[in-house]
């Protein structure tokens, strides 16, 4: 059987035409550290036994946290928790500052805030393309009456319709809150700005640490694993096997334990980097130049003043 080829990103288009909740899984690394992602692949299995199913890309940098972990946690998040789902999706980011915890089984880290909620023993892992399967099965589960956060076609449903809403009647529409609040109208901008950027690193297959790898070695050549794990934050363990995956690309090339972007590594930045600016000219299209730079200039005090 021939399959026909299609496009990638029309693909991933298509796919984003199904409404799916957020989540945020949660586990704990071999060394102790808490790890927590968001995803939105997450779908029931069975009833009994209770069992669901989640996935997480080979690129990511969490990957091998999952896959040695004996439990997770999925968190069903609520229409409220756009921030949250922000948070877990960020880099360079302690995305459990500031967060009430509790523990479950093996010590993973449970969120006190959310839709519903399930802990679960990990039953099977199973290769999927670019992605690994995990199939959990369910031994707790808590569940509040909220409103899900629904995400459709590369953003926040709500968000998108509250961004929509603001933008053709702002003087006559009565918002609460939450709905206008500057965390979610940045949280907004954030998720439409970075879609572009996720597509180019799904394109060329790189996870957080893979790409923090090359732009940090984009800058200066020659770095060993150690300063690579420092200047990053992650585990060694993590760091080196995303160098490993690198260099099999021929991303990076190593000579005595010294790492130097290739060639081929600074085209995959520069097409990353062309995508981040094509999203910035679009957003920023409708103001004049002295209005971009006000906005920039008052991100960075809003920036400072927030630390």
């Amino acid at each position: 059987m021939t399959v026909q080829a299609f496009d990638p990103r029309e693909f991933r288009n298509a796919l984003s035409s199904f409404a799916t909740g957020v989540t945020v899984v949660t586990t704990v690394a071999p060394d102790g550290n808490d790890v927590g992602l968001t995803a939105n692949s997450f779908n029931s299995v069975s009833l009994d036994p209770p069992m669901i199913l989640w996935s997480l890309a080979r690129a990511s940098s969490s990957l091998p946290a999952f896959q040695a972990a004996e439990y997770f946690a999925v968190h069903i998040l609520s229409s409220e928790q756009q921030a949250l789902s922000n948070r877990f999706a960020s880099r360079d980011v302690d995305r459990f500052e500031g967060l009430t915890l509790s523990r479950g089984p093996a010590n993973i880290p449970l969120l006190e805030d959310f839709g519903a909620r399930f802990q679960c023993r990990t039953a099977h892992q199973y290769e999927g393309g670019d992605h690994i399967i995990f199939v959990g099965e369910v031994i707790g589960f808590a569940r509040r009456t909220t409103s899900p956060l629904i995400y459709h076609g590369g953003d926040y449903a709500l968000a998108a319709r509250m961004a929509d809403a603001l933008s053709a009647d702002e003087e006559k529409a009565d918002y609460s809150l939450s709905k206008a609040f500057l965390g979610n109208l940045l949280g907004t901008a954030h998720a439409r700005l970075y879609a572009e950027v996720g597509a180019a690193l799904d394109r060329h297959e790189l996870g957080e640490t893979g790409h923090g790898l090359l732009s940090a070695l984009a800058l200066e050549d020659d770095q060993n694993l150690s300063a690579m794990a420092a200047i990053l934050g992650d585990d060694t363990t993590i760091v080196e096997a995303a160098a490993n995956a690198l260099v099999d690309r021929g991303l990076l090339h190593r000579q005595a334990g010294m790492l130097r972007v290739t060639d081929a590594g600074r085209d995959v930045l520069h097409d990353i980097s062309n995508a981040a600016r094509q999203a910035e000219a679009r957003a920023l299209g409708p103001l004049s130049e002295s209005e971009r730079a006000d906005l920039k200039d008052m991100l960075v005090r809003l920036g400072r003043s927030a630390q």
